[in-house]
């Protein structure tokens, strides 16, 4: 997911008039978004993650589920997530138990160590890698040559989020690697009407108007694929949990900002709904450009 520090909304909005918002995109999901059959559950796939942590924040039920109907998966961490809490532990320290967590939670969700592979860029450097990291990617794909791959949704604004999303999609545009390429929303949430925002002065409004509307664009025109997760989502739970380093305080400082501190908590809990969404293409409908 990256660093929580600054993510955390100033103010927020307890009005009802977002809720309501919030539940109908909600009720449009079902009507733009196709459930993943369960024969396309059973295909291969790579999780491309930015950081630790956010494979299974978007992902970890659609892993789960794809381990049951017995898929070869494996998840690649792109950067060492050292960055996120630099201002209370060392790099090299935090570096290491964020490693480590993520091996704890992708063992809950089925996937072993040999299957989980960091390539251990640098947080918030990636994006000045991106042929580098391609290469690297190109090198796994034609090794592994996954039937799906999942990266972070391309509209996700965060450098690391964007950074891995370009990275693949060139490297699957070097490779010519046939997949069906599943996007996944992340940051999308860290937006109205999904989270509290109060207006304020003209400004304000253009912002939680502007952000409305591209969450209802997202919904109706973006994301057209969907997985049911009610039925792994206390074994997600259990493999976010591993991420201490996000879910607790590890330093007794409050300035240890945790993922339930993200937006007053609404953030984490987006990702605790029965389903899980994507923006789903053909890896051959990329422009060659």
């Amino acid at each position: 997911m990256g660093s929580a520090r600054g993510s955390v909304a100033p103010t927020l909005d307890k009005g009802v008039g977002r809720r309501a918002v919030s539940r109908f995109y909600r009720s449009l999901m079902g009507r733009f978004a196709q459930n993943i059959r369960e024969e396309d559950l059973k295909r291969s796939a790579i999780v491309f993650s930015p950081h630790f942590d956010d494979e299974t924040l978007a992902c970890g039920g659609t892993i789960l589920k794809k381990k049951a109907a017995g898929a070869h998966m494996m998840i690649v961490f792109m950067t060492d997530s050292s960055t996120s809490h630099r201002h209370l532990m060392p790099e090299d320290r935090l570096k290491a138990v964020r490693a480590g967590e993520a091996l704890a939670a992708a063992r809950h969700l089925g996937i072993d160590d040999h299957e989980a592979l960091c390539l251990n860029y640098r947080s918030d450097r990636l994006g000045e890698q991106i042929h580098v990291s391609a290469e690297r990617v190109a090198r796994i794909l034609r090794h592994e040559r996954p039937q799906d791959v999942f990266i972070p949704y391309s509209k996700d604004q965060q450098p690391d989020h964007m950074a891995t999303n370009a990275s693949v999609r060139l490297a699957l545009r070097l490779t010519g690697h046939e997949a069906v390429v599943y996007e996944y929303p992340v940051w999308f949430w860290s937006q109205w009407p999904w989270i509290h925002r109060t207006a304020r002065g003209p400004r304000g409004m253009i912002r939680v108007s502007a952000e409305a509307v591209i969450s209802g664009l997202a919904i109706t025109r973006d994301f057209n694929a969907m997985v049911y997760v009610g039925d792994v989502l206390e074994t997600k739970m259990n493999a976010l949990a591993e991420y201490r380093s996000q879910m607790t305080r590890l330093v007794p400082d409050d300035y240890w900002l945790t993922l339930a501190d993200v937006d007053g908590g609404e953030f984490l809990e987006c990702f605790l709904g029965k389903y899980e969404i994507f923006r789903r293409y053909l890896a051959s409908s990329l422009s060659p450009n």
